[in-house]
């Protein structure tokens, strides 16, 4: 099954870090973009960033950038999540999938081949 795997979710203090990673199973990440969500309780789905595999150039949310960093392990086939100076407010189940830009913001793709399970992220002190 064409499945993303997320992983590397745990519990973290205020103000601690955390990588996430994102990788596929059975198929490449190719050049497309890959975007990274994060669904909270009681809140709305909402997008982290995305990074563009062509060139990786990376899109943050405005509120998010500076303590978020997309990146790429070429070698790897690995797309991460670094999460720094983490709040109460980041605790959500995090997901990646294959996205679309537009307009400044990243969008999930509708074509995207099935979600992953999502890491939870806890951070609570």
């Amino acid at each position: 099954q064409l499945q993303f795997v997320e992983s590397g979710g745990g519990s973290v203090q205020p103000g601690g870090p955390l990588r996430l990673s994102c990788s596929a199973a059975g198929f490449s990440l190719g050049n497309y973009f890959i975007g990274w969500f994060r669904q909270a309780p009681g809140k709305e789905f909402e997008a982290v960033g995305c990074i563009d595999l062509d060139d990786d150039s990376t899109y943050y949310e405005d509120v998010l950038r500076g303590r978020f960093t997309i990146a790429r392990d070429h070698a790897k086939d690995t797309v991460f999540l670094q999460m720094n100076n983490l709040k109460p407010e980041d605790t959500a189940v995090y997901y990646c999938t294959r996205s679309e830009f537009d307009r400044g913001e990243c969008f999930v793709d509708a074509a995207s081949p099935s979600w992953g399970q999502g890491t939870q992220v806890t951070v609570s002190a």
